[in-house]
């Protein structure tokens, strides 16, 4: 139980700081815009080279993790992610961003994978609903901390002054290395001659047809989900100072209560899951969420806009909290950590462009036609939802054999 805590507390910690990170992108967007002279599409752009390199950074270090150690490979992606931060605040012009986040971003994507590769073998299956879903809400610690230090650290040192705070995640891998012990799920593979042979190996994710159909609906439904929050999260706050005439502090406001829903969305629906199954619990927040963005556009007032940032925060985020379990439910140990980094941050490379789309929407048509398209995305990934096969034969088998072990 301590080292499940351990995994758990290590993840939380690294994904606290990766969305962290991202969130400093979105408050600092205007005056890096401004600083740099460029326009919204380009500044959206920002956010798309740092999906970039997590895809990147995820198949590398998904590989590297499943042959060498979770532990091992994950303060080393913590490093990188560390200096690709803190040297963004160095940059002279938007192609230096554009490199540093790039190098962020490979840090960040290999990050992620490990850290719940890690989470999944060290927690039983009836469980690990609940422990992806604490996991995530690190992404959402991260959004509060980054919308409190922006408030503070803004108008004292401008944009650069943010991303300097990307060195404390030197002093968190340090911690881990020294703390974590290595995932006794993988060591036990390790053994098997078998498994060495196929460990880490890409074309496994697309060996057979069915497992080709499964990463590829895998891939759509973390593309929608990336889609849909950097599309919120990046430019929500710029459509509400617009429609609703909100200041920046008015906006860092919206941040934290909508960063609340979402938190409450993810421990929710990592209950729902181990209750009710993945399916379900799905289809139930698909479907809200998409009605929840649509119906968003018509909120007026602080306090609908408020409430209503909240809700969709609880349905459309929420659902985050379960690809880790979703994904570690298809693959074996040997290739889980690629699989989990690969799919996930691919759905991160192409979902990362929704913010260039919703910035090229809002210059020519309105909040509605933005909100709309969000919207879309959710009834999408609803339906490749439903046609993905083998979830609840692998959960019934995996009940079976936790009551066979007990």
């Amino acid at each position: 139980m301590k080292y499940r805590n351990k995994t758990v507390v290590a993840s939380v910690t690294g994904l606290t700081l990766e969305g962290m990170d991202i969130m400093f992108i979105s408050f600092a967007m205007s005056l890096i815009v401004a600083d740099f002279h460029i326009d919204l599409a380009t500044g959206g752009f920002i956010s798309s080279i740092t999906n970039i390199g997590m895809l990147a950074g995820g198949m590398i270090f998904g590989v590297l993790a499943d042959r060498f150690g979770r532990v091992k490979v994950f303060t080393y992606t913590i490093f990188l992610f560390a200096i690709g931060t803190a040297l963004t605040g160095l940059a002279t012009n938007i192609e230096q961003v554009y490199l540093f986040r790039f190098i962020a971003g490979v840090g960040a994507g290999g990050e992620y994978g490990i850290g719940m590769a890690l989470v999944a073998e060290a927690w039983p299956k009836n469980k690990q609903g609940r422990a992806s879903s604490y996991v995530s809400v690190g992404a959402q610690f991260g959004v509060i901390i980054a919308a409190v230090l922006s408030a503070v650290l803004l108008p004292l040192f401008g944009w650069r002054g943010l991303f300097f705070v990307g060195v404390i995640p030197v002093i968190f891998a340090f911690f881990v290395r020294r703390n974590l012990k290595e995932s006794p799920e993988w060591l036990a593979a390790r053994k098997q001659k078998p498994s060495i042979q196929n460990r880490g190996k890409l074309l496994q994710l697309v060996n057979r047809p069915r497992t080709a159909f499964t990463t590829i609906g895998l891939v759509i439904m973390a593309t929608v989900q990336i889609a849909g929050y950097n599309g919120l999260m990046i430019w929500l706050p710029s459509m509400l100072q617009q429609s609703q005439g909100l200041s920046v502090s008015s906006s860092a406001l919206w941040t934290i209560s909508t960063a609340v829903g979402m938190i409450a969305g993810m421990l929710t629906f990592g209950k729902f899951i181990d209750k009710f199954g993945l399916k379900v619990s799905y289809g139930i927040f698909l479907i809200a969420s998409a009605a929840a963005v649509f119906l968003y556009a018509y909120a007026t007032g602080s306090t609908a806009v408020l409430i209503g940032g909240a809700i969709v925060g609880f349905f459309s985020n929420g659902m985050f909290a379960g690809y880790g379990a979703l994904i570690s439910r298809y693959y074996p140990v040997e290739i889980r950590s690629t699989a989990t980094n690969t799919i996930f941050n691919f759905g991160r490379a192409a979902g990362g462009l929704s913010p260039i789309l919703v910035g090229f929407i809002l210059q020519h048509a309105n909040m509605m036609v933005a909100m709309s398209y969000l919207a879309g995305l959710y009834g999408i990934s609803f339906l490749v939802m439903l046609s993905l096969g083998g979830i609840k034969k692998k959960e019934a088998s995996g009940i079976q054999q936790k009551r066979l072990a007990s």
